[in-house]
């Protein structure tokens, strides 16, 4: 929470007054509890709902408590009625170093089949005491909630009962990379980020935000990694689609509404939020030719348009919201001079000036400072050598430590929290912070200044009262028709119709009645009355979905070669002479000159189910979107312009904010 416009902590509570049915195991059934609320007095505190498994229910002035340390008695850190900030406090006093060390790293939960690893998540939280933890699991809500359920269970077993931030990647979109997606499995289906980028409408991505939120809380995810505030100045660059586009005050205002959203509003964490992590700080868009920072050849960023404040922009939009949590980006960079200060020539989660001075001193951020995933990781010189398509795990794990390669795993750790850093990510060896302490590198002063921290957003959260989630209930919130109704709304609101020549679209449904479309499902044609045919000569239409060539050595070409199969199946159906519609997916700002010289029509889109689509070219549904970044004309236009600086090549075949309509 920005230090600016802190809310009070009676703010953040917005408890029920319903009774709850607390779930019992062995000591609540013993005390024969049955959790009830009652109507709060007028003047009095309002009871919160309670949950548990392991710990006790106490009763203190007619109110209920969770009796967390199982003595009896109403422990300081058991009070809702304090602050998160006296909690914590009070709880920071009873941990020893090692409980505390567990609170400094964000664990990955091992996945098995539906659900964790219950061996090992036991060993995570009960011996090494991680209670923050990335869920990859892909599965229903139902098995997700109970899976997350098992977590907290394992951690209020525990002799303090801290219970367990969960926190994802983005699960609703359509793409699907590894490491920073997740599967979507019974989730609203909604554009990629770039979509709302394209779509333009803010109040839309705090409503998605607002689905986002429920869906997580329904099953038991209490933060999320993301959004992406880095800004698509350079084209080339693999993760354009996590972002809100190239237009910086444009990526501000999604923003804050994707981070009110997810939050439950503009005040903070509250019992009904969702964490967010606002990432990468700062200027990741400016990846030197586009490479990926998770590899060693491509750990630099560069600023060589002096354009650097313009990607701190997006990010006022997060701390306007009051995000809860930032993540430094991997990389280094290049030579950056930042208002007279040169810049430590290290990735940002080791930057002092980057953490300290720029983000808590001029921003004033004091929220939690999570790293990315393995920069405290080795990366010997096989890592170094490696390259796309090859990954950048490998037999030496994962590692990510830009600048300090040659530093040991524990002078990583000692450096990235004096620097700032609160939690690191994707470690499971707490250990390493103990170490650190003990030989001197680490001030025990700077570990209770990141577990407090941690804690508080733990109770503002509300797990304190209340961990665990009605796994029946997960599947009916998560994916419910409703919330897929505003999903639908936001994928047609994101096309975005480059080219339509003649008036192709909207289609004239009395003229159609076969189509071409590989990549189209033949249940999504026959629901709309229509039939599917293999050979574009015998269609009335052709729809041909276009993903991202990603060409050349380096797979960051934007431009398709022809060899590409959806590309062969597009000139298949222009040769055949059959109106042909060209669907390019945008993840990146792709060199259409290609497409658009052939196509009859071209609807550009950032994630969109068969049945949008089909709604859309058929004029049930109107495309609203407008381009979130330019288009490039060329490969050599593209080399020619400056990573940092957005829309500024030669001679584009679309500038930002091109889109028509079917009017």
């Amino acid at each position: 929470m920005s230090k600016r416009t802190k809310a009070s902590p009676a703010s953040h509570r917005r408890t029920r007054t319903k009774a709850a049915l607390v779930t019992t195991a062995l000591a609540a059934v013993t005390a024969g509890l049955a959790v009830g609320a009652g109507p709060a007095q007028a003047a009095g505190p309002r009871q919160p709902e309670l949950s548990s498994r392991q710990a006790p229910i106490i009763s203190v002035g007619g109110l209920k408590f969770r009796d967390l340390d199982r003595d009896g008695k109403l422990t300081p850190y058991e009070d809702w009625r304090r602050s998160p900030g006296q909690r914590a406090a009070d709880l920071l006093k009873r941990m020893t170093l090692e409980q505390k060390a567990g609170l400094l790293v964000h664990g990955t939960l091992p996945v098995s089949g539906t659900g964790y690893n219950a061996t090992q998540v036991s060993d995570l939280v009960g011996k090494r005491s991680i209670t923050t933890f990335i869920t990859r699991l892909s599965a229903t809500p139902g098995q997700i909630a109970a899976a997350n359920n098992t977590v907290q269970e394992a951690a209020e077993s525990q002799p303090l009962g801290i219970p367990v931030v969960v926190s994802t990647d983005p699960r609703n979109g359509f793409s699907v990379t590894e490491g920073q997606t997740v599967a979507r499995i019974g989730t609203t289906a909604m554009p990629d980020a770039i979509g709302l980028g394209a779509a333009g409408d803010p109040r839309l991505t705090q409503k998605l935000g607002d689905i986002i939120r429920k869906e997580y809380r329904a099953v038991g995810i209490t933060e999320g990694l993301s959004p992406q505030a880095d800004l698509a100045t350079e084209p080339r660059w693999t993760r354009i689609n996590g972002t809100f586009g190239s237009d910086a005050q444009a990526a501000k205002k999604q923003v804050r509404a994707y981070v009110a959203g997810l939050q439950d509003g503009d005040n903070g964490l509250g019992a009904d939020s969702v964490a967010t992590v606002t990432k990468h700080w700062a200027g990741y868009g400016a990846q030197v030719n586009g490479y990926d920072s998770h590899y060693y050849y491509g750990r630099y960023a560069a600023f060589p348009g002096n354009n650097f404040e313009t990607h701190l922009v997006p990010y006022t939009g997060a701390f306007d919201a009051q995000t809860s949590g930032i993540m430094p980006t991997y990389s280094i960079l290049k030579d950056l001079v930042h208002r007279g200060h040169k810049v430590e020539q290290v990735g940002a989660g080791f930057s002092t000036y980057m953490l300290q001075d720029l983000l808590r001193g001029r921003y004033g951020f004091d929220g939690v400072i999570v790293s990315d995933w393995g920069i405290t990781g080795n990366c010997p010189q096989v890592c170094r050598d490696t390259r796309p398509p090859a990954s950048f795990v490998g037999s030496w794990g994962v590692g990510m430590p830009w600048g300090v390669e040659d530093l040991s795993v524990v002078e990583r750790f000692a450096l990235t929290i004096t620097a700032g850093v609160d939690q690191v990510g994707g470690s499971n060896e707490p250990s390493y912070v103990v170490q650190a302490v003990n030989n001197g590198s680490l001030s025990r002063d700077r570990v209770d200044e990141a577990a407090k921290r941690v804690l508080v957003q733990k109770f503002q959260l509300g797990l304190f009262e209340n961990p665990y989630v009605d796994e029946q209930a997960a599947a009916t919130i998560s994916g419910s028709a409703r919330f897929q109704a505003v999903g639908d709304k936001a994928q047609a609101a994101s096309l975005t119709l480059l080219t339509n020549h003649a008036k192709t679209l909207p289609a004239k449904a009395k003229k159609v009645r076969s189509v071409y479309a590989p990549g189209i499902s033949a249940e999504a044609i026959k629901a709309q009355g229509l039939s599917a045919v293999t050979d574009p000569a015998q269609a009335d239409l052709a729809i041909v979905r276009l993903s991202d060539p990603r060409g050349g050595a380096d797979l960051t070409d934007l431009a398709f070669t022809g060899k590409e199969p959806d590309y062969q199946a597009f000139q298949a159906a222009v040769d055949a002479g059959v109106p042909t519609v060209a669907v390019p997916k945008l993840d990146r700002p792709l060199i259409l000159t290609n497409v658009t010289d052939r196509a009859d029509a071209v609807l550009a889109n950032y994630g969109v189910s068969d049945s949008v689509l089909l709604e859309t070219i058929l004029g049930e549904r109107r495309p609203g979107g407008r381009l979130p970044f330019e288009l490039p004309s060329s490969q050599q236009a593209v080399a020619a312009q400056l990573p940092d600086v957005a829309d500024d090549s030669v001679k584009p075949l679309f500038r930002r904010g091109h889109g028509l309509s079917y009017r």
